[in-house]
């Protein structure tokens, strides 16, 4: 019985075998789109836990509460926490601080700026990194030891069998030798600890000493011992706070600031999705996986529905061939079967043809999720399983119902060419709509998508972003006097036209002027810095080296300042309070007003912000601007003379506009899926909407011959014909636009500068898919117009 059902199966599919490659196409794209977004959600899902201790690892968090009630969640702590903590609560066994930067290193007279992470000696002990050479409880003893990576290694030995080699970095301002201890694998991509040279963050404490508690900077991770209560470790963390840190808040309340620090522990492995804690590593926002998700689950309903808009069509074709073998004494249960059986035989098929698109569609769709992704790794005995059942899932949902149809079929009808099953197959139209629904609300989303970035691309900064170069002052000469001689060296150079520097990292908080108390940005910067930005100034001057008390005593302030404090008249108002460290109760003077310009991306709205000169804030960032002729000839001038003054580092730049484009690469990247996702829908619903259009087709053939013959012309019989396929189409148009204004409004709210809702954005998709989805159908409707009423009315 079984061959003979597999010789009905593969002669129906000779027979009809464009309609066996929609089939088995149309379904194997929707498997292969779900295959390669189920390794995405198993790589994002999977993130830390392939650690050993992974239960009982816990990261340091902290909520710095400020005095008016305002509140910001950190996943960094500063040096003192760890040991304080460890030191005083017996459930923490272990902790390992995790600090990344940045180092020079010097290998055979070549310079190489490298990313470094300064970790404590019991980073093997908490974490399961596998170490390919070396002893992990000992390999960060000893201050200058080392451990690669093995793509480290081989970038800088050209071999993994790296131990006992040395390399020459530069800490504190000079290169010491530091000795390979250890070489271990590259993290995985499911890793948000990521490194490729570990350093023995004792060096660095030795280096840097500081036992402040009121600053956060870099994680901190600890391992609880079994079964531990983190209500009470929380409270012994804040008594032990209170106690270490009491003249420190004296000192802070003193100053003004009276904010305070509330600490907690958070499972690693939880903290991947974690985007409201600020400086968690790796951090990804889970809406993401979600769209991705999204877009899996429509491509993959969006098939099975074509699968049994096509088999139902089929159904038509087989009818006699079912009333034959029912009054040969096959049952209903026997039909049902076979049927399913060629179902689940084409769901097969089509899933061998997914495996080999996934396959070869997985660079791509690496490259285009921007993630790490490793498929030796995803592939593995719980993925196959994965993918069996979603195999089998989908051939049961797709091809239960086309089954039950053909097994219910009565033979009379069949045999005599009686109705059609399903009758007016309400069910049919209603899975064009979610189809096409579906398909809709991809496409509003990438043409909206496409619009915000344009805005966000396009809308004017504030300053003059082209031929704007910045480079990182190295640590040793963040000064004023060394700043401004680097400054004078670049300038003099025949291809820059102005240079000037500002302060490195970002600074704010509370301030006060007018009488107001509100957040503001701060900068430190030179009189050069508003020429070299091209920085419009709206009101009063720019700093001046003629007037000696602009160093201590004046501030430029933008246009959202003036609007924050509502000062009448900016120029001579006062700024009686800055949240600086160290700042004191001194008053600066406004000076000058500048037009508001973007200092960060356009996703963050302009705040109040306050330039001023004082040595509160560090040096390190100077911005250089270039002329428009011979570019790369500036450019190796300027590397000379970067190398005359600081021989041991390479020179590293970057230019603002393309700092600018990088700003916005996850919207790029973003757009770049859906936009996919949207044009794979497409496909996968027209390859459907072809056969719903066959299935109708098949249906009223007599009709369409009675009504020829009557006289009927083409276009009559056309406009007939296509308005079955086009009013789906339009509820679905009416029931997808509400969900994707609603979708697309909660998303745009997170953007400060935002596209407008445009109507007409809703209208352009809707005549764009109606005009898809009129093309789909032509070909069925012209040849059933054109078919001979004669044949027809003879053959139907």
């Amino acid at each position: 019985m079984f061959w003979h059902y597999l010789k009905s199966f593969t002669r129906s599919l000779s027979r009809h075998r464009w309609i066996a490659a929609i089939h088995i196409g149309g379904l194997g794209l929707g498997l292969a789109c779900s295959m390669l977004i189920l390794l995405y959600l198993k790589n994002e899902l999977s993130f830390d836990d392939f650690h050993r201790h992974k239960d009982d690892i816990y990261q340091l968090v902290c909520t710095r509460i400020e005095q008016d009630g305002s509140s910001e969640r950190f996943a960094i702590a500063a040096q003192v926490q760890g040991p304080a903590f460890k030191q005083g609560i017996p459930e923490i066994a272990e902790y390992v601080r995790v600090m990344p930067g940045d180092v020079v290193i010097k290998d055979h007279g070549q310079l190489f700026n490298e990313k470094v992470t300064w970790v404590d000696t019991a980073f093997f002990t908490i974490f399961s990194f596998p170490i390919r050479s070396g002893n992990p409880a000992v390999v960060l003893r000893d201050y200058h030891s080392m451990v690669l990576s093995e793509s480290a290694a081989v970038k800088y030995f050209g071999t993994t069998a790296a131990t006992g080699k040395q390399l020459l970095l530069e800490v504190g301002g000079h290169f010491e030798s530091f000795v390979v201890s250890g070489v271990t694998q590259d993290p995985p991509s499911n890793s948000s600890i990521r490194f490729t040279i570990l350093l023995p963050y004792s060096y660095y404490e030795k280096l840097n000493p500081d036992n402040g508690w009121m600053w956060v900077s870099y994680p901190t991770y600890f391992l609880l011992s079994v079964h531990t209560d983190i209500a009470a470790i929380r409270r012994k963390m804040q008594q032990i706070y209170a106690s270490r840190a009491h003249e420190e808040i004296d000192l802070n309340n003193l100053a003004g600031y009276h904010n305070r620090f509330e600490w907690d522990l958070l499972p690693m492995a939880g903290m991947h999705f974690r985007k409201d804690y600020s400086g968690t590593p790796g951090a990804s926002d889970p809406v993401y996986m979600y769209i991705l998700a999204g877009i899996a689950l429509f491509v993959l309903v969006i098939a099975c529905i074509n699968f049994i808009h096509l088999s139902v069509a089929q159904a038509l074709k087989r009818s006699r061939e079912i009333g034959i073998r029912k009054i040969a004494g096959s049952t209903q249960r026997q039909l049902l079967w076979q049927y399913l059986g060629e179902s689940i035989a084409m769901c097969c098929v089509a899933a061998l043809l997914a495996l080999l698109l996934a396959v070869a569609a997985f660079p791509a769709f690496r490259e285009m999720t921007g993630k790490s992704l490793e498929l030796p790794r995803l592939v593995d005995w719980k993925f196959a399983i994965e993918l069996v059942f979603l195999v089998l899932l989908t051939a049961l949902c797709s091809g239960f119902y086309p089954a039950r149809r053909l097994a219910a079929f009565k033979p009379a009808d069949t045999l005599r060419g009686g109705p059609a099953p399903g009758g007016r197959n309400r069910l049919v139209r209603v899975l064009v709509v979610v189809q096409f629904g579906l398909a809709i609300i991809l496409m509003t989303a990438t043409l909206f998508l496409y619009a915000q970035l344009n805005v966000l691309i396009t809308t004017a900064t504030g300053y003059d972003a082209k031929d704007l170069l910045s480079f990182t002052v190295p640590d040793g000469v963040r000064d004023r006097p060394l700043m401004e001689y680097y400054e004078s060296a670049f300038v003099h150079e025949p291809g820059v036209i102005d240079a000037g520097y500002q302060n490195i990292g970002k600074f704010g908080g509370k301030t006060v002027s007018n009488g107001k108390t509100f957040r503001a940005v701060y900068a430190r910067v030179d009189d050069h810095y508003l020429p070299t930005m091209r920085i419009v100034l709206s009101q009063g001057r720019n700093f001046s080296a003629s007037f000696p008390s602009d160093a201590s005593g004046s501030a430029v302030v933008n246009e959202s300042f003036v609007r924050e404090a509502g000062v009448p008249v900016p120029i001579g108002a006062t700024i009686d309070y800055l949240d600086i460290p160290g700042w004191g109760l001194r008053k600066l003077t406004v000076i000058g007003v500048v037009k508001d310009y973007h200092y960060a991306s356009l996703k963050e709205p302009i705040e109040p912000m306050v330039l001023l000169q004082d040595d509160a804030l560090p040096l390190g960032k100077m911005w250089v601007r270039l002329r428009s002729t011979d570019l790369p000839k500036t450019l190796v001038a300027l590397d000379k003379v970067y190398h005359r003054l600081d021989a041991n580092r390479p020179f590293q730049y970057d230019f603002a506009d393309e700092a600018n484009r990088r700003a916005y690469e996850p919207e790029r990247r973003w757009r770049l899926i859906i936009g996919s996702g949207a044009l794979l829908t497409i496909l996968v619903a027209c390859t459907g909407l072809f056969g719903f259009s066959l299935f109708t087709i098949q249906r009223r053939k007599k009709e369409i011959g009675l009504r020829k013959a009557l006289g009927a012309s083409g276009w009559q019989l056309f406009s007939l014909m296509a308005s079955d396929f086009t009013r789906p189409v339009s509820v679905a148009f009416v029931v997808a636009v509400p969900v994707s204004y609603v979708l697309l409004h909660r998303w745009l709210e997170a953007y400060p500068y935002r596209v407008q809702l445009s109507w007409w954005r809703f209208g352009l998709v809707g005549l764009i898919v109606l005009s898809i989805a009129l093309l789909t159908v032509s070909y069925h409707v012209f040849r059933a117009i054109r078919a001979s009423p004669a044949h027809v009315l003879k053959t139907s």
